[in-house]
């Protein structure tokens, strides 16, 4: 089991998602802002491998606008070696790596300029992934989408543009549960149809349910995976108090870390802590992981 946190960390100080406005937007800009972006996930792969935290996710933005028709530059050919030298990095020292583009992403919009986008945002979290040449256990992460007033057929467009979608994000993309439409028992009746492997999110699962325990969701959430995409992939967080349902909490509460870890005993997969300190729960957690007897 890899553990691991999402996009930022509060402790290097910087950040591997500097991005501007579209209206500064400039080659020189542009070029300044991605090598700085590049710069900083060397220093937070660093301090994650220096740290025993082997799973994580690179932002979206590491790369910004490179699907916005404003950018012309070719920035795969310019920053390839910085890519690659990258991939070098996480391969040897055997990281797991994730991206997960932000909500306005959907393959389910009843509007085709909305899924036409959205492809192109795919092709670009491939593009960085392939270029870094990752294997296919590097995945981008998506929510179904929305449900348009009807849930089936929403579905069902979601299952004919996976069906469209070139090879290679084919074989990176997975889908995760949410809190307010689509639950694991959606999610799974998608894989069974198009075979696309489906992310575990407690949080979610916790919030819209069809009174499956957690284990029991995610033992079927974990047959959806092949040997190629690698270990099955868990967004792991819990509810802030007094906050509406689906908020992550700011900090890991161990013992309730604990509980889970306890609950899926025997059960292999990697974990994204989707809590809001970062690194400082990834710490803890790893922590607690290590005197943690996983065995049945």
């Amino acid at each position: 089991m890899k553990i691991g946190y999402p996009c930022i960390n509060r402790s290097i100080g910087c950040t591997s998602n500097s991005t501007f406005r579209l209206s500064s937007y400039s080659n020189k800009r542009f070029k300044v802002t991605v090598a700085s972006n590049l710069e900083c996930l060397r220093k937070i792969l660093r301090y994650n491998v220096a740290n025993g935290l082997l799973f994580f996710r690179i932002g979206s933005d590491l790369v910004p606008f490179a699907s916005h028709p404003i950018c012309k530059f070719n920035w795969a050919k310019h920053f390839s070696e910085d890519l690659s030298e990258l991939g070098h990095y996480i391969r040897k020292r055997e990281v797991r790596i994730s991206m997960h583009p932000d909500q306005f992403v959907l393959l389910n919009s009843p509007r085709q300029k909305v899924n036409d986008r959205s492809i192109k945002e795919l092709a670009y979290h491939c593009r960085v992934l392939d270029i870094m040449d990752l294997d296919e256990t590097a995945k981008v992460q998506l929510h179904v989408g929305g449900a348009y007033g009807d849930k089936q057929a929403a579905i069902l467009r979601f299952n004919d543009n996976y069906d469209s979608l070139p090879e290679n994000i084919r074989e990176r993309l997975v889908i995760e549960n949410d809190h307010r439409l689509f639950s694991v028992e959606d999610c799974l009746g998608i894989a069974d149809t198009v075979g696309i492997p489906v992310v575990f999110d407690t949080l979610h699962h916790s919030c819209l349910n069809s009174g499956k325990s957690a284990r029991e969701a995610l033992q079927k959430c974990m047959r959806a995976w092949r040997t190629a995409d690698g270990l099955p992939m868990v967004d792991y967080s819990s509810q802030r108090n007094k906050s509406k349902a689906g908020v992550h909490a700011w900090s890991i509460d161990l013992g309730q870390f604990r509980s889970f870890l306890n609950r899926t005993r025997g059960l292999n997969f990697d974990v994204m802590l989707e809590i809001k300190d970062k690194e400082k729960s990834a710490l803890k957690a790893r922590k607690a992981l290590d005197n943690h007897n996983r065995s049945i």
